[in-house]
């Protein structure tokens, strides 16, 4: 808490500075996340060696790393109060956004030292899209409240990135409900996507 202090001391910490940050970091962050998850999932297709340093694993940390980043400015922006209403709404989706996703990166690293290979649905991977579409709507809600400025020009794709994120996750939960027809067509595609069911 006291480097959180400092930090919001600092001129590094102007407020509008910080909250155009965080609705950036916590958007692009995201997009990093899902591209990266694309490509760990294609790896797994190509059967190639599943370890924690792979270069799709570093991309994921990566977008991770930058939606925690808007996570901490976020925490600043609350700390010194200097947000509210749906702004402050937006930084706590954030907020909780980053907290699920870097909860889930550890659980999904511990699956694989476990179980090995997963696929598309484990009970590590849905938290992490659920903190992905949190964090991304958490995007929208601060540059809608940004729309003055020239943010307003970012927020189409925050949109877009938000419904997909939403897409993917509503699409994964499917499968838990409809496994038995929908992963006969999935499988290969996905390598193991439908194994733990």
């Amino acid at each position: 808490m006291k480097l959180i202090q400092k930090l919001s001391n600092s001129r590094f910490a102007k407020s509008s500075t910080l909250v155009s940050l965080v609705s950036i970091l916590a958007v692009i962050g995201s997009v990093i996340v899902v591209s990266a998850g694309f490509w760990d999932a294609i790896s797994h297709l190509q059967k190639e060696p599943e370890f924690f340093w792979s270069p799709s694993h570093i991309v994921v940390y990566t977008g991770v790393s930058m939606t925690s980043c808007a996570a901490i400015m976020g925490c600043m922006l609350i700390f010194k109060k200097s947000v509210h209403g749906s702004l402050k709404s937006g930084i706590k989706l954030v907020i909780t956004g980053s907290i699920l996703q870097i909860v889930s990166g550890f659980g999904d690293s511990l699956s694989h030292d476990v179980f090995g290979i997963d696929g598309l649905i484990s009970w590590s991977h849905q938290p992490l899209e659920f903190g992905l579409v949190l964090a991304s709507l958490g995007g929208i809600l601060i540059l809608k409240n940004r729309e003055h400025t020239k943010l307003k020009a970012f927020l189409p794709f925050s949109i877009i990135a938000f419904l997909f994120f939403t897409t993917w996750l509503l699409f994964n939960l499917v499968l838990i409900f409809g496994h038995t027809i929908q992963c006969i067509q999935i499988y290969e595609i996905f390598s193991s996507g439908c194994s733990i069911l």
